[in-house]
């Protein structure tokens, strides 16, 4: 990578961030970054920054700036409070505040999660030998809230003989995680407390040994160690430590839990080794070294272990080994690949295995019996649907649990008996205030990208609208690492389509939904691929009378940030209104800075600026650098301070560079949560405040009051 040249240059072109918010009048002026323009060389070109300033989050007019937007926000939207108010009492009423999960048996107890009324977090059960027994209360998220803005949990590890808790905490939102061991027996809390670890931790059968990850100064899984109870942690002992910054490292362990395995990877090559869960003390084995373009994954069952592999197949292939010699020259094909059927993950019981598999953008589930070797699949009836499986710990049990849930479907647990093929639905997601699915449709829909490739869409609206043209449409999409958004259901959506909104999801390419190759024809060079994709979504949307350019809102975040502003700056006029979610949008210049969390391990994902030809791919669509003196749509751009994944100054620096170039009188909004990261808000009721406002602003656009 060439050398990059920094200079400041501090022509201070606008001084004018607003401080005195408290003197606007009903329409208020929009708060005004000043420019100070840095400039970098790169590749023998300089590159100008006007707002690099914002990255110092130390400076108080970096604070003054986000806090003066934050009010202009709050000012612009006050008049939508009532309506703020209104949708957030829709939303509160189809929640069930007092509610239970499915409890998990895992060997003599019931584990389970409760929420109550008027409480922010979940609460952390079991009971022991029947659902019947007096509840034990392991950990109250809300008693650990108390005075904080910012709540998650990031390790929930029960020791194998059940007496001990592994909980780690991060009250910022910095993705940092504080270790705690509880002892289940005594309620107390362990002196050995650990600071800053990743939410990554497995323990060993002996209940008094743990392996755990830590990140480098750029937020990467880089180090493994191990703890003893009772030891000094500043003492723990460094099992490994990954020296290359393109990967990550994690510690789990195999469902039969016999074996610990600490796997290696980054988006495209993968790396696991096993140690005997039984001897923590002993040194990890290579199951296959790392393989440039290989990936693999690896569970066990009596003396061998499975493995899902994409060499020499992209839709990946299951193989197996055994145990005692696992090198790759000994491993064997038991499912082959194939082009039209991606090998999602699989999972290990003493007499199944079971197969997550997708076809044509759907899931199928495959099942396989080892003892007499039958063979069938689940299906499933919806044209659009989701499966997510549980994590169906008894490796000796015949019960496989998973959740269904579709566009119109709520979120439904099935218990599904291996054995006798037979499911039973164990819970049901309750809504309060009513609700019949029948009165919704679901389709599944392609629209033609600009190459002849059939995007799929999902599609969900309310019975007996008519589609003429003039409902409003809201366009959801992703599309990158290969992730799946798979249709969900959501009762916050309800009021959208409660107001004749259609809702869509656009499965482009970048994402996996339609197997691996559609995935890699929207990464690295192809990225472009995924916002065309998307714009073509959009205008067969139009063009089917789905709704109008005037009535169409399009939404995404982080990843699916970008998207949104690649396709605002591509096509603005196509758009009524834009929602960006942590918005990854400076692409350039974060990928060129390696001390940014994250930035390396990002180069197989979107490439390296570094290298002249992805530096002058990236500057076609890079929506920071590709802001234009244009007309844009409506937008709302949400941040969060602590945001670790996309730093909060990528939405700031774009939105001051939205303001100063667009050359329309539409809304440009942003909001920075100022306690919060990467996942936004942590309190279930303040989700629903932050969607509340999402859904105000957007219905206010459009000019529906109601």
């Amino acid at each position: 990578m060439n050398k990059v040249i920094a200079k400041m240059m501090p022509i201070i072109l606008i001084i004018g961030i607003m401080t005195t918010i408290n003197s606007y009048t009903s329409s208020p002026a929009p708060p005004v970054a000043k420019k100070v323009t840095h400039t970098v060389t790169v590749l023998g070109h300089e590159r100008s920054d006007d707002y690099f300033w914002m990255r110092d989050r130390e400076n108080p007019e970096v604070t003054a700036y986000l806090e003066a937007e934050n009010a202009y926000t709050d000012q612009i939207l006050k008049h939508t409070e009532n309506l703020q108010d209104k949708i957030y009492n829709e939303i509160l009423g189809r929640i069930k505040e007092i509610d239970l999960s499915v409890p998990i048996k895992l060997d003599d107890y019931y584990y389970y999660s409760r929420t109550e009324e008027g409480k922010e977090y979940r609460i952390y059960c079991r009971k022991k030998g029947s659902l019947e027994a007096v509840e034990e209360i392991l950990l109250d998220l809300n008693q650990l809230a108390e005075g904080k803005e910012f709540l998650a949990l990031g390790v929930y590890r029960v020791s194998p003989d059940h007496k001990l808790l592994a909980y780690a905490i991060d009250d910022v939102g910095s993705e940092r995680y504080n270790l705690h061991i509880k002892n289940l027996e005594t309620s107390q809390i362990l002196p050995d407390y650990i600071e800053d670890i990743a939410a990554n931790l497995e323990w060993a059968n002996d209940n008094r040994t743990f392996f755990y990850t830590v990140h480098d100064d750029t937020w990467r899984p880089y180090r493994l160690l191990r703890h003893s109870l009772g030891e000094d942690p500043g003492k723990d002992r460094i099992i490994y430590e990954e020296p290359d910054d393109g990967f990550w490292l994690g510690i789990s362990k195999s469902k039969s839990r016999k074996y610990l395995f600490l796997s290696f990877g980054n988006k495209t090559t993968s790396e696991h080794r096993f140690l005997d869960a039984d001897n923590p003390r002993g040194n990890f084995r290579v199951i296959h070294p790392r393989q440039q373009d290989m990936k693999y994954n690896v569970d066990h069952h009596g003396d061998k272990f499975y493995i899902m592999t994409n060499e020499n197949a992209k839709n990946y292939k299951l193989m197996v080994t055994p145990v005692n010699r696992p090198a790759k020259k000994n491993w064997k094909e038991i499912i082959s690949h194939d082009d039209s059927v991606k090998i999602d993950d699989f999972e290990l019981f003493k007499d199944y295995m079971v197969v997550y598999l997708r076809e044509n953008g759907l899931q199928k589930i495959m099942i396989t019996g080892f003892n007499d070797h039958s063979e069938y699949t689940i299906d499933f009836p919806e044209p659009a649907y989701s499966i997510i499986a549980h994590s169906n710990p008894d490796f000796n049990g015949h019960m496989l649990r998973f959740t269904y849930e579709s566009l119109v479907t709520p979120e439904s647990v099935y218990d599904y008996d291996l054995a006798t093929r037979k499911r039973e639905l164990k819970k049901q997601t309750e809504i309060p205030s009513g609700y019949n699915p029948d009165e919704y449709q679901s389709e599944r829909i392609f629209a033609p990208a600009s190459d002849g490739r059939m995007i799929p869409i999902s599609l969900v609206y309310k019975k007996g609208i008519t589609l003429d043209g003039r409902n409003p449409l809201y366009l959801y999409g992703y599309g990158a690492y290969g992730a799946n958004m798979d249709p969900w259901f959501s009762v916050s959506r309800m009021s959208l389509l409660d107001r004749g909104f259609v809702f869509a999801i656009a499965h482009i390419r970048g994402g996996g939904e339609m197997g691996r190759y559609w995935y890699d024809e929207g990464k690295l060079f192809n990225k472009k691929n995924t916002f065309t994709d998307f714009i073509a979504c959009a205008e067969y949307l139009i063009k089917n009378k789905y709704t109008s350019r005037e009535k169409l809102v399009i939404a995404g975040g982080s990843a699916g940030g970008m998207l949104v502003g690649a396709v605002v700056n591509m096509k603005p006029e196509l758009f009524r209104a834009a929602v960006a979610q942590v918005p990854f949008v400076d692409v350039i210049n974060t990928m060129l800075d390696e001390t940014i969390p994250l930035t390396v391990l990002e180069y197989e994902e979107w490439g390296n600026p570094g290298e002249k030809d992805y530096y002058d791919y990236m500057s076609t669509y890079s929506p920071y650098d590709n802001v234009e003196a244009k007309a844009y749509p409506n937008m709302l751009v949400l941040a969060g301070l602590n945001d670790t994944r996309v730093q909060y100054w990528e939405p700031a620096k774009w939105v001051a560079k939205l303001r100063a170039m667009k050359t329309d009188n539409n809304r440009l909004l942003l909001k920075t949560n100022m306690g919060a990261g990467h996942g936004g808000v942590s309190g279930r009721y303040e989700r629903i405040r932050e969607t509340a406002l999402e859904y105000a602003f957007i219905l206010d656009i459009l000019g529906i009051k109601d």
